[in-house]
């Protein structure tokens, strides 16, 4: 797609909605907060607290559907190679189907058979997952996030800094005969996973016998052959293939921890969420389709009206560790600096991704969404239903994040601050002299996805809504969203100075 006329042709509209005003939009049109909100895979959708209406939408669009991308999603859907500088297809979402390829069955099945032994036995109570990147984020969000479904007994943890302390901190209140270590790498030639799974063996001969050491490793890997020389047995390998880039691979055996926290049944219905997603990116009109939508309004954003980084703020204390998680899938997808044709792009592409918890952000960067000088688009996240039996918290929780939404939207401007301050007894002096510090501009955009609860079919969903905004965004910015090449220098400049 070519950028540059995809801009020219929406700007002007962009900063016309803009400098009308979120709030004055609101007022010219009472029904924009139900017109603006949509409903997907039991996710919903408000984004009418953003520069947008229906003409803006309908051609931008229309310029989607001129350039191919209909053609380009049936191609990612078809598994035909989109990843164009690595010549290979990009199948997770082949992953999420009903009825999986041969390959992806061969291996579930082994998952789904590893997960069942080890959640019915006694003899391992604690898992420890070894890996770093799309090995590790995915599960480890995943496994936090659907803590209410994990089996009471065995206790899933992860390693993944090449900091020794994590590994050593791990371990500490584990016992070698009840615990097994899952090595996660694609290639099998992630320095810091082998190093730390290294330290994993040797921890372990500590207690147990050679003998008895194949029985506490499972692998996930690409490259079989390295692990069985590394010496895992084959019977206990679990395979991943290339076309499966990592920050998008929880869905195949990568999710093995998932699996044994959740069960294979959750799983599946994991897989179920997401492909519920993928349906409704495949068939849903550009103008009322969420992934799509959501990407619009990022670029509108980032390159109309010149945001310098979004913000993702789940209101749910599981899913602490999801703005991490989009960090990579995002910065690591879109974080190119030239076109599909190897041409230096001249507007910027990517976004810095960031974000953390509600309510806790409120008393920390929350301030400087409300009152200072950078432009920061924002992503709220809630369950309108909590797991926990305390329903004054979650009501309290739910305040909140409606409370800062709309106090971004309205504001609060320096006369009302006046009266207000007058009104506490403030000379008019002196309320003069703080209005100016108390004042909020408002104006500022933010989306609200909301779900029923979170779980795994609710979660699976989530995560393919984002997946799938990052790639139209790719589309948009004709860049390729599935190579990461920017990430092997360092690593090789580090085999040089290894002390």
């Amino acid at each position: 797609m070519n950028f540059s006329t995809f801009q020219g042709t929406l700007l002007p509209d962009v900063l016309k909605l803009h400098n009308t005003g979120l709030r004055a939009l609101f007022q010219a049109d009472p029904k924009r907060g139900k017109t603006y909100c949509m409903n997907a895979a039991e996710l919903t959708l408000d984004y009418s607290r953003q520069f947008i209406n229906t003409a803006l939408l309908q051609k931008a669009a229309h310029a989607l559907k001129t350039a191919g991308f209909n053609e380009k999603i049936t191609a990612l859907f078809a598994g035909e190679a989109i990843n164009l500088t690595e010549n290979r297809a990009v199948s997770h979402p082949a992953l999420r189907l009903p009825k999986p390829a041969e390959r992806v069955q061969t291996q579930e099945r082994k998952m789904f058979a590893f997960a069942e032994e080890l959640r019915s036995g006694k003899t391992i109570t604690d898992i420890v997952h070894i890996g770093i990147g799309g090995s590790d984020l995915g599960p480890r969000m995943v496994v936090r996030a659907l803590k209410p479904y994990h089996h009471a007994q065995l206790k899933v943890h992860f390693v993944a800094n090449v900091d020794g302390t994590d590994l050593f901190e791990t371990l500490q209140n584990l016992r070698p005969e009840s615990t097994l270590f899952i090595v996660a790498s694609k290639t099998f030639t992630t320095e810091e996973t082998l190093l730390n799974a290294k330290s994993a063996k040797t921890w372990l001969t500590q207690t147990l016998k050679k003998a008895e050491l194949p029985a506490h490793f499972i692998a996930v890997t690409g490259a079989p052959e390295k692990a069985i020389a590394w010496g895992i047995s084959p019977e206990r390998i679990l395979e991943m293939w290339d076309d499966i880039g990592g920050r998008y691979s929880l869905w195949s055996t990568i999710g093995l921890p998932i699996c044994l926290a959740i069960g294979a049944e959750n799983f599946k219905i994991l897989l179920a969420g997401a492909h519920a997603m993928d349906q409704h990116f495949q068939d849903a009109d550009f103008d009322q389709n969420m992934p799509v939508l959501l990407a619009l309004i990022a670029i509108f954003n980032q390159n109309f009206l010149g945001a310098e980084s979004h913000a993702v703020i789940p209101y749910d204390q599981t899913l602490e560790f999801l703005p991490a998680y989009l960090q990579q899938v995002d910065m690591e997808s879109n974080g190119k600096r030239v076109t599909l044709s190897g041409n230096p792009v001249d507007y910027q592409t990517g976004a810095a991704l960031w974000g953390g918890i509600g309510s806790n952000g409120q008393h920390a960067f929350h301030q400087l969404f409300h009152q200072g000088t950078r432009n920061i688009p924002i992503d709220f996240i809630l369950p309108l239903e909590s797991h926990h039996p305390w329903r004054p918290h979650h009501l309290a929780l739910m305040a909140n994040c409606y409370g800062q939404i709309e106090a971004l939207l309205q504001g609060r401007d320096e006369a009302q601050c006046i009266a207000e301050l007058l009104q506490s007894g403030l000379s008019e002096i002196e309320a003069l002299k703080l209005a100016p510090h108390k004042a909020i501009p408002g104006n500022k955009p933010s989306n609200l996805i909301t779900l029923k609860k979170l779980t795994p079919f609710t979660l699976g969903a989530l995560i393919a809504l984002y997946e799938h905004k990052i790639f139209t965004q790719s589309f948009i910015w004709n860049i390729n969203a599935f190579d990461q090449f920017g990430v092997e220098l360092g690593k090789m400049l580090a085999r040089g100075i290894v002390l």
